[in-house]
């Protein structure tokens, strides 16, 4: 992670929450870059190389949901949405098509930080001789944050493969929605259920069921990593 502990990409079109976003990330300790348009962002991304985008939706030009698959086509950086309109048909398709977390404008500067911490935490750990999980058909490095499934590498976001990972090192084991959310996102975010959801269903459009695993439901309680 090069800059001071990462760099953050800003993209929204009104230039006083950019600059509200600059003055707290930077404070934190994140270097940033600032642009108010998807096409330049996606330069930007591009030149910058960040460890996060932080994505308003409604942009000029492309709009932030083209830019988040832009992204995902390529790329496992992390990204969380900016959005002022708060519709749960856009936090579901935010997540759906990739974003690692979403916020809903006006939000507390604690609470933007929060969530930065959360999807970024993986860059405070030390990732070094953990164990590589492997079954038949699938291996799961959290030392690359690699996942090869039938002998290809599958893309993930970083908290798709957070959530893989830690259901499949605690394989047979049910968890709630809630525990997964501290465990994987953090005891301080401040997300629902619903992110747990999406992000289960979409491990599941990448990962069919193994010879001897899978993803398994366990209805009205949670999920577990099945091992027979």
């Amino acid at each position: 992670m090069d800059g001071k502990i990462g760099k953050i990409l800003i993209v929204d079109d009104d230039e006083n929450i950019c600059e509200v976003i600059k003055m707290y990330v930077e404070s934190a300790g994140y270097s940033t870059r600032v642009c108010h348009d998807g096409k330049i962002a996606e330069e930007m991304f591009l030149e910058y190389k960040p460890d996060l985008v932080l994505l308003d939706i409604m942009l000029p030009h492309i709009d932030g949901i083209d830019v988040l698959k832009w992204i995902r086509k390529d790329y496992s950086t992390s990204v969380i949405m900016l959005t002022a309109k708060g519709e749960t048909f856009d936090k579901v398709l935010g997540l759906e098509l990739g974003a690692d977390d979403y916020i809903v404008k006006p939000f507390e500067p604690k609470e933007l930080l929060a969530r930065v911490k959360a999807v970024l935490r993986r860059y405070n750990t030390d990732n070094d001789n953990k164990e590589i999980i492997k079954f038949q058909d699938l291996t799961i490095d959290i030392n690359s944050y690699s996942v090869v499934y039938n002998g290809k590498e599958i893309k993930m976001p970083p908290k798709e493969f957070e959530l893989l990972y830690y259901l499949a090192s605690n394989k047979n084991r049910v968890f709630t929605r809630e525990q997964l959310l501290c465990e994987v996102w953090g005891y301080d975010y401040p997300g629902d259920s619903r992110t747990v959801d999406v992000h289960v269903k979409r491990l599941r459009e990448k990962l069919e069921k193994g010879e001897n695993w899978q993803i398994e439901t366990v209805w009205g309680v949670g999920y577990k990593f099945e091992v027979k």
